[in-house]
């Protein structure tokens, strides 16, 4: 089992999929591989760093992360070999072709990343709008060998097929009122990696989170601390997305931007989903997109 994530930031990962791969490695062992690929060079959101200081002490900080959770980490190159620039990015053909070849590269068998907002009532995130589309543009192409070969040059004559993973979509924190699920998975046993992995990352909870004040939250001074303000975060989601469970919990959506697999693929594959999932629903759909 290999599986990508991908997302904008530094810390995206921690808090939409972290406990669903949690338990995922905890099941499979050696079997089960996982990468994190993040697209913005983290340098932007920080009122005391530098630019410079704030990029540099984020990736310390998912490598710590990393650490703890035993997956790959990846910051996402354009074809000019630096990373995207953070609060900016635009759906680009340089965007695009990085994608192209980070997927095509590790060829994962599940892709995760942000939901791609319909509501427009409903907030964003620029970055998370932008992965979101650039995954979808480049979800066809991904097995379409000479895409980019202008960005990256290769033997046009030598093509081999590529696998197209199927695409997840997460949870969306600044989408509030417009987010939806398919499935839910109880990550609760994962609880204090999930703790230990987001405490990783000291520059956003401690420090940027409770002065940018759209959370609401006091600095918190230890992990305790911050382990019951990230139980009031799911809380939060859980009450949002009308989840009748004390239990941490993520939520996923099943897109068609990829391959299409069927209920019983996502029930074989993934751990156990959670009572909340709305798989009739989810079936009915599958069936159509696959002439079932």
């Amino acid at each position: 089992m290999k599986v990508l994530f991908i997302h904008a930031h530094f810390d995206d990962y921690e808090f939409t999929a972290g406990g669903t791969f949690e338990l995922w490695r905890r099941a499979l062992g050696d079997a089960f591989q996982a990468k994190v690929l993040v697209c913005t060079d983290g340098k932007a959101g920080h009122q005391f760093r530098t630019r410079e200081e704030t990029g540099r002490v984020r990736l310390e900080e998912q490598a710590a992360s990393a650490s703890i959770g035993q997956y790959d980490f990846e910051l996402l190159r354009l074809p000019n070999g630096e990373p995207p620039r953070e609060a900016c990015l635009q759906v680009t053909t340089d965007l695009l072709a990085a994608l192209w070849k980070a997927i095509r590269d590790f060829e994962p068998d599940y892709l995760f990343c942000p939901p791609l907002g319909a509501d427009p009532l409903a907030g964003i995130h620029n970055d998370h709008e932008t992965i979101a589309e650039a995954v979808r543009r480049v979800a066809y192409m991904i097995n379409v060998p000479h895409a980019f070969t202008p960005e990256y040059p290769a033997d046009e004559t030598q093509s081999a097929p590529c696998t197209v993973p199927v695409i997840i979509n997460t949870y969306d924190g600044y989408m509030f009122g417009a987010n939806a699920f398919d499935f839910a998975i109880d990550v609760e046993d994962a609880f204090d990696t999930i703790a230990a992995m987001t405490w990783c990352h000291q520059s956003q909870i401690v420090e940027w989170l409770p002065w940018v004040g759209r959370h609401g939250m006091a600095p918190p001074a230890s992990q305790e601390e911050w382990a019951a303000i990230l139980r009031a975060r799911f809380d939060r989601t859980g009450r949002e997305l009308g989840i009748a469970s004390a239990h941490a919990t993520e939520v996923f959506r099943v897109t068609a931007w990829g391959a299409v697999p069927t209920l019983a693929q996502l029930q074989a594959d993934f751990p156990p989903f959670a009572p909340a999932s709305n798989l009739d629903a989810l079936d009915r759909r599958l069936r159509q997109w696959n002439h079932a």
